[in-house]
C-alpha cells in the first residue's frame, strides 16, 4: 500500500521524493518506497465566477446585488486541468489509502490542498507534513512526525474565510461602483485601503504649508551648542544679540551615560522586503521570488513568516549554524561570539521562526544563483551573525549650558565596543553616517569664551512619498493609531477596538502584501517613479478618482486590520467563521442598500491620458481600464495591461513600458524569469505591428541575456 504526498510545485516534490526514495518517474509524479509525491502547481481549483450562479449574473447590474452564493462553488482552473486529472486518478487509485499534505506551511498552503482534495470527491484519512526549512535532515524529521491532518481544521476555515471575504467584496464592491460610475473600477478588502494609504499621503503633502524655526548657535573652541527652536526671527535675533553681549557661556550641567546598542532582531518576510528595497531597490514581489527560490534550493528557512525569532529548542545549534555561515561568506571573520538568547523566544513565534540560512551552505554552488538570489542569502546570513552578536556599547554625554538666560545643549558620542554593528559594517560595505561631536573636558561651572552667536534657519518638511520600504511598513502597521477610535461603521459591525496585536498584523499578511502593491500597479492604481533604486509609489488619477468615491468601511485601515486580526483568531479556533463571514456579508449588504453617488466624480472617472502615437496609423494611444488603445475605432493596436507576452516572462505591461514601446519601438527588460527553468535573464523586447495594427513582440539578447 502507499501513501499519495502532494506538494505545493514540481521541486518541492522532486526533493521530498528523493529523501523518501521516490524515485520512479511517473506522467505527473513520482513512486517508490511506499509512496506516490506529486504536486498542484498553484492553485489549481478556484472559486466560481458569478455567472456560474445564474445565466443572470453575466451582465452587470446593481438589481442583482448583493450577491452571496450558498453554497461556494469550485471550478478547476483551465490552465491546469491536466495535472488535476494526474491527481484525481491518483487519488482513486486502489493502492493508495492515505494522503500527505505537503504543501506549504501555511494558510494558502493548506487552501490548496484541502480545496484539490474535496474537488475531487476523495475520502481517504491525510496528514500534514509540517516543516520551516526543505534540508533533508528536516524532511526526514517531518515525515517521522506527521501531524493529524484534523489538527490544521481551523487553518482550512481561516483560509475559506479570507478567500470567500475577498470574493464577496472584490465582486459587489467593483460591480456596485462600476455600475454607479460607467466604468470598470476595481476593489478589494486589502487593496483598496492600502490604495487610501497612498492617496492620503499624497493629499498631505500637496496640502503641506512649510513652517520657518530659527535657532542660534553659539561657537566656542572646537564646538558649538544650540538653543531650542523659535517661531518668530525677531526672537532669535534678539537672543543672538544678548548672547554676544555676556560674551561667556557657563557649563550648567554634564551628563555621561554609558549605554548598549542591542543588534537587530532576525528577518521575517516584511523585515526582509523593506530591507532590500532600501538597500537594493527590490519590489516586494522581487524580493519574496528570490527567497521563495533559495526555500526550494533548501538554502534558507521557510520565508512566508511573520515572526524574527527561533524557538528555545534551536539555541543549541544555533552557534554551529552561525560558524558555518561566517566560514562560508566571511572567512576572515574568526570565531563569532553567539548570544542564542537574543534571537530565541518560543513565545514570540507563531507557525513558522524567522528566515535564516541553512546547513546546506557550504554544498550550494553560488555561481548557479542569479544576483538576486545571491545578494539576498547574503542579506539573510549577514543578519543572522549580527542578530546572535555582541551589543555595541557607546557613552553618550549631554552638556548644558547657559547664556542670556537661555539654555543651550549639545551631545557627544563616543563608540566603545562595536560589537555587531562593526560585524555589519564591515561586512555589508555599508558605513553608518554618524555626526560625531567632540567635547573638550568640561566641568560644571565652567566659563567659557564665546567666539560668535548666530541665527540659523530651518524650515519645516513634508512628509515624504511612499516606498515600497515605507508602504509595506504602513500596511504592517495599520490601524494601530485607531486602536481606541474605530470608524462608527466598525463599532457598529460589532469589530471594537483595534486589538493591540493588529499593530504588528496590519493590513494583509507578510505572504500577500507584496501581491496587493503588484496588482494596484497593475490595475493602473499606482505607478512606480524615480531613480533606479529609489522609486515611489504615487497614485495615478484612476488610483485618486477611486479613492474619491470609496465609502469609509471599504477603505478603512482600521477596519481591515481588525478582519485580519479575526482570521487569526479563526485560525486559533478562538472566533467563529460564520461570525466572521456574517459581519463581511452585512457590511457589503449596508453599503449596497445605502451607499450614494459622490456628486461631481463623473469627472473624475474621465481617463483620456495620451502616452504616445500609434506606431500603425499614427493617431494618439490613450490609456483606458484594461489597456492602452489607439483613438482611431478601426485600428487593432492595443497594449494590454494583462498581456500575456509579458506575463509569460515575468512582467507586467506598465504605462512606463508602454510608453517606451511607442516612443523606441523596443525596451529594455531587466530580470526577466523563464517558465522552464526559473532562471533570470536580461533582454530587449522589439515591437511590431502586423497588418491590422496588432502588435507583435520579440525578443532579443544582447549582453547580459540569456
Amino acid at each position: 500500500m502507499s501513501k499519495l504526498v502532494l506538494a505545493e510545485k514540481p521541486s518541492v516534490a522532486q526533493s521530498i521524493a528523493r529523501v523518501i526514495g521516490a524515485n520512479r518517474c511517473g506522467d505527473g509524479y513520482l513512486e517508490g518506497n511506499g509512496y506516490v509525491v506529486s504536486w498542484c502547481v498553484g492553485h489549481l481549483v478556484e472559486l466560481a465566477p458569478p455567472e456560474a450562479y445564474g445565466d443572470q449574473y453575466a451582465k452587470w447590474r446593481k438589481a442583482d446585488l448583493p450577491i452571496f452564493p450558498q453554497p461556494f462553488r469550485y471550478q478547476v482552473s483551465p490552465s491546469t486541468k491536466k495535472q488535476y486529472g494526474i491527481l484525481k486518478k491518483l487519488m482513486a487509485r486502489e493502492d493508495v489509502e492515505s494522503l500527505v499534505c505537503a504543501t506549504d506551511a501555511g494558510r494558502e498552503g493548506e487552501l490548496i490542498f484541502r480545496l484539490v482534495y474535496q474537488q475531487c470527491g476523495c475520502r481517504k484519512p491525510f496528514e500534514r507534513l509540517w516543516i520551516s526549512s526543505m534540508e533533508d535532515g528536516a524532511i526526514r524529521e517531518g515525515f517521522e512526525h506527521l501531524k493529524a491532518g484534523s489538527e490544521y481544521d481551523s487553518l482550512y476555515e481561516a483560509a475559506l474565510c479570507r478567500e470567500r471575504a475577498d470574493w464577496i467584496v472584490g465582486i459587489n464592491a467593483t460591480r456596485l461602483f462600476s455600475c454607479l460610475y460607467g466604468t470598470t473600477l476595481n476593489t478589494g478588502r486589502v487593496m483598496s485601503p492600502t490604495l487610501a494609504m497612498t492617496v492620503m499621503r499624497e493629499a498631505a503633502i500637496s496640502t503641506f504649508q512649510p513652517e520657518a524655526f530659527y535657532t542660534v548657535q553659539l561657537s566656542m573652541d572646537g564646538f558649538t551648542v544650540s538653543s531650542a527652536r523659535m517661531k518668530e526671527c525677531g526672537q532669535a535675533d534678539a537672543l543672538a544679540e544678548a548672547c554676544r553681549k555676556a560674551g561667556i557661556v557657563q557649563v550648567e550641567k554634564i551628563m555621561k551615560v554609558e549605554k548598549m546598542e542591542k543588534a537587530l532582531a532576525l528577518y521575517d518576510l516584511t523585515s526582509l522586503q523593506r530591507e532590500a528595497n532600501r538597500q537594493l531597490g527590490y519590489t516586494a514581489q522581487q524580493t519574496l521570488n528570490y527567497v521563495q527560490s533559495l526555500y526550494e534550493k533548501k538554502l534558507v528557512t521557510y520565508p512566508r513568516t511573520d515572526s524574527r525569532y527561533l524557538t528555545d529548542d534551536m539555541a543549541a545549534t544555533l552557534p554551529e549554524l552561525a560558524q558555518t555561515v561566517a566560514a562560508t561568506f566571511y572567512p576572515d571573520a574568526g570565531e563569532l561570539p553567539v548570544n542564542a538568547k537574543q534571537v530565541t523566544n518560543s513565545k514570540k513565534v507563531t507557525d513558522h521562526h524567522a528566515i535564516i540560512p541553512t546547513k546546506e551552505l557550504p554544498k550550494c554552488n553560488f555561481q548557479e544563483l542569479s544576483r538576486g538570489e545571491a545578494v539576498i542569502l547574503q542579506m539573510i546570513a549577514l543578519r543572522l551573525i549580527c542578530a546572535a552578536g555582541e551589543a555595541r556599547r557607546y557613552a553618550e554625554t549631554t552638556a548644558m549650558f547657559s547664556c542670556a538666560e537661555t539654555t543651550f545643549t549639545v551631545k557627544g558620542k563616543t563608540v566603545l565596543f562595536d560589537g555587531w554593528k562593526g560585524l555589519e559594517q564591515k561586512y555589508s560595505g555599508r558605513k553608518t553616517a554618524e555626526k560625531k561631536t567632540s567635547l573638550p573636558s568640561l566641568s560644571e561651572g565652567d566659563v567659557i569664551p564665546l567666539l560668535s552667536a548666530e541665527v540659523k534657519e530651518g524650515t519645516t518638511t513634508p512628509p515624504k512619498h511612499f516606498t515600497e520600504d515605507t508602504l509595506l511598513n504602513a500596511m504592517e502597521t495599520a490601524g494601530a493609531e485607531d486602536k481606541v477610535n474605530c470608524p462608527a461603521g466598525a463599532r457598529e459591525g460589532g469589530l471594537g477596538r483595534m486589538p493591540e496585536e493588529a499593530e504588528r498584523k496590519g493590513l494583509g499578511t507578510p505572504a500577500t502584501r507584496a501581491g496587493i502593491i503588484e496588482k494596484l500597479v497593475q490595475k493602473g492604481f499606482l505607478e512606480r517613479k524615480g531613480d533606479k533604486k529609489v522609486k515611489y509609489l504615487i497614485p495615478t488619477q484612476k488610483g485618486i478618482s477611486l479613492v474619491t468615491i470609496l465609502p469609509e468601511q471599504i477603505q478603512s485601515p482600521a477596519m481591515i486590520a481588525d478582519w485580519e486580526e479575526k482570521l487569526l483568531k479563526v485560525e486559533r479556533n478562538e472566533y467563529s467563521a460564520d461570525s466572521f463571514m456574517e459581519e463581511i456579508c452585512g457590511m457589503m449588504r449596508e453599503l449596497i442598500d445605502t451607499y450614494e453617488i459622490v456628486e461631481g466624480a463623473d469627472v473624475l472617472m474621465q481617463n483620456n491620458t495620451v502616452i504616445g502615437k500609434c506606431p500603425h496609423c499614427g493617431k494618439e494611444v490613450v490609456e483606458r481600464q484594461k489597456g492602452w488603445f489607439c483613438s482611431n475605432s478601426e485600428c487593432r493596436f492595443v497594449l494590454w495591461a494583462d498581456h500575456a507576452y509579458f506575463n509569460k516572462i515575468g512582467k507586467h505591461m506598465t504605462r512606463q513600458i508602454a510608453g517606451r514601446l511607442l516612443r523606441d519601438g523596443h525596451v529594455r527588460l531587466k530580470a526577466c524569469k523563464s517558465q522552464r527553468t526559473g532562471k533570470e535573464y536580461d533582454a530587449t523586447v522589439r515591437m511590431t505591428t502586423e497588418a491590422d495594427g496588432r502588435p507583435r513582440f520579440q525578443m532579443e539578447f544582447g549582453k547580459g541575456g540569456k
